[in-house]
């Protein structure tokens, strides 16, 4: 158990947005290498992808997640209202932060609501941080996907790209408390890495990082950071990284038998990209693996169940 004034790694409740209308994006496209173009023959993705949210939404709810859905409305077409990680948080002290988005359509997915349906679940806000005047300036910060957090140690770690910029990440890591560790990473190909959470994951025990993927220059820097964590490293490559490896969430729940317990949870792509040695070490650092399939939202999207959920820190 943590100390009562230790901040928490894991959030127990989630915000999760069940997509009407997904679909790939070309305007996220050209900064997000992960997303594939719809297959000759493919159907009409939407009712694929509902069916991947309902099927990861209840696996949570069965392991004792508070889960507050959000049902996204047709018009206007938002494509990726299902990641809304990218552009709310709710931290542990109250901050509800909003945050800026790159593609002009995304930004139609903000709604006032989703902090009505955090306080449903328990959330206790204490103030709204607005950085979306940074988009009327080309700079932008998206959530929990620019920045993967070390709740811990107060540490904001932060791969600079076309939707990552640092003059953002400075007022935000001010007003949050955070430092923030800042380094460049790419693709196999070479191509920068749209989103910090595709290559790294900060549980309570361990961490997983695509040491591959950072920069050499920037890889000694934060594995040293990492280490400081005191947590276990488990290091992942190029090929697992290209299938959502490091893009995964721990959350934490209760067992009447444990008490407070910890469920990570992984698309089956991960699970199947990840090498036994690395999944062993990976489940004896926390109490459960959920595995649950989003092909369809991974292909076309480009990104995975960890972009699916926005934290929320109850009280």
């Amino acid at each position: 158990m943590l100390r009562p004034d230790a901040a928490r790694q894991c959030a127990d409740a989630v915000l999760m947005v069940r997509p009407a209308r997904f679909a790939y994006n070309p305007e996220t496209a050209a900064t997000n290498a992960f997303q594939r173009l719809p297959q000759q023959g493919d159907q009409g993705p939407g009712p694929a992808a509902r069916t991947e949210f309902d099927a990861l939404a209840a696996a949570l709810g069965g392991e004792g997640i508070g889960v507050a859905i959000l049902e996204d409305s047709p018009e206007p077409a938002k494509p990726d209202a299902v990641f809304p990680n990218n552009w709310i948080g709710f931290h542990e002290d109250g901050t509800v932060v909003l945050y800026p988005m790159q593609a002009a359509n995304r930004r139609r997915e903000r709604r006032s609501d989703a902090i009505d349906a955090a306080e449903r679940l328990g959330y206790r806000v204490s103030r709204v941080l607005d950085l979306t005047g940074h988009e009327a300036h080309d700079r932008y910060l998206e959530g929990t996907g620019s920045l993967v957090l070390d709740h811990r140690c107060r540490i904001a770690y932060a791969c600079l790209s076309p939707r990552t910029d640092e003059r953002v990440l400075a007022e935000w890591s001010g007003e949050l408390g955070y430092r923030p560790v800042v380094f460049s990473a790419a693709d196999r190909s070479g191509v920068p890495l749209y989103h910090t959470n595709v290559l790294l994951c900060i549980g309570e025990r361990f961490v997983v990082v695509g040491l591959e993927a950072i920069a050499p220059s920037d890889r000694e820097g934060v594995l040293e950071s990492l280490r400081a964590g005191d947590r276990e490293v488990i290091g992942i490559g190029q090929p697992e990284v290209a299938r959502f490896a490091g893009n995964m969430l721990e959350l934490a729940s209760w067992d009447e038998a444990l008490g407070e317990c910890r469920v990570l949870v992984m698309s089956h792509s991960a699970r199947h990209a990840l090498p036994d040695e690395a999944f062993s070490r990976l489940s004896a650092c926390t109490d459960e693996v959920l595995v649950v399939p989003v092909p369809t939202i991974e292909r076309l999207g480009g990104g995975s169940v960890r972009c699916m959920m926005a934290e929320v820190f109850r009280p």
